[in-house]
Formats: structure tokens, C-alpha cells, sequence
């Protein structure tokens, strides 16, 4: 059984070949490295959004502000569709994406809330 992000897939894994190691093209090893240098740069992207949203939580709880705002989320959803559609992305899996970040915040948020009254 592999596992693939969060996906368990019950395929064998391919058979290991005979012989001597295939070379890989260049062009795969430049994009590979690229795509690791994205994915580096959007690790570091939100956890600064994340610092700055501890941030947010903290002012909300010292205000007792609910730690949801969901005029706020439903703006963020819009714009951030649209930059999607803007950018060549699918704003559907941008706004799932963006489901995903806000409820973890919103779970931040209730956390420093509750750490706040009690």
C-alpha cells in the first residue's frame, strides 16, 4: 500500500527495473527543483499569513470579538476566486484552498479565545 498526501492507494508499487538507472532529462530536473523552490516559498507565505492571523485572534479575543467573520471570509472568497480566474488557477480549488486556510484560523482564533476568558 502506498500512501500519497493524504490519499492511501492499494496499487502495488511498480516493479523495480533491471539494469542500470535511467538518466533523468534535465528539463524534468530544472522544473522538479523550480517546483520545490515553489513549494518552499508557499511554506514560508503562510506561515507569516499565520503569524499575522495570531495576531488577528489575539486582538479579537482582547476586544471579545467572535473569532468567525463571515462578511469578511465571504469578500476574501470572492477576490480571491477572481484572482484565480485572473491568474489561469481554478477558482474552485482556490476557494477550497482558502475553506481550508480560513477554517484553521478560525480554529486559532477559538483557541486564543478560549485561552483568553479562561
Amino acid at each position: 500500500m502506498r500512501h500519497t498526501l493524504n490519499r492511501v492507494s492499494t496499487e502495488a508499487a511498480p516493479e523495480p527495473t533491471v539494469g542500470p538507472p535511467l538518466e533523468l532529462p534535465s528539463e524534468l530536473l530544472r522544473l522538479r527543483a523550480s517546483i520545490d523552490n515553489i513549494d518552499a516559498a508557499l511554506i514560508h507565505l503562510l506561515a507569516e499569513r499565520f503569524k499575522a492571523t495570531q495576531a488577528v485572534g489575539v486582538l479579537k479575543a482582547q476586544r471579545h470579538m467572535p473569532p468567525a467573520d463571515p462578511k469578511r471570509e465571504e469578500q476574501q472568497v470572492a477576490r480571491l476566486r477572481a484572482l484565480a480566474q485572473e491568474s489561469g488557477l481554478d477558482p474552485v480549488f482556490a476557494e477550497k484552498f482558502l475553506a481550508f486556510v480560513i477554517a484553521e484560523v478560525i480554529h486559532h482564533h477559538e483557541k486564543i479565545a478560549g485561552a483568553a476568558q479562561g
